[in-house]
């Protein structure tokens, strides 16, 4: 088993986190969608498994390639 940590493509602000600690996760899922430029972009898992932590909360601004998730990989 290993770690991922999905990190922001964009700075704009988190609008939505779709997903908790503890969750199960699949690979192609939506975990947070960014508000940018008035523009929704989604975060998508390139990973299957379990939420460990999530370091971002709803609202906060965020820079580009700034830590967001991080997941236990079923692999």
């Amino acid at each position: 088993m290993g770690r991922a940590i999905l990190s922001s493509e964009i700075s704009g602000s988190i609008w939505k986190i779709n997903c908790k600690v503890g969750d199960v996760v699949e690979s192609g899922q939506d975990v947070i969608v960014i508000e940018s430029m008035k523009m929704e972009i989604p975060v998508v898992s390139n990973v299957s498994g379990s939420v460990v932590s999530i370091f971002v909360v709803e609202g906060e601004m965020v820079d580009e390639d700034q830590k967001l998730i991080e997941i236990n990989t079923k692999d």
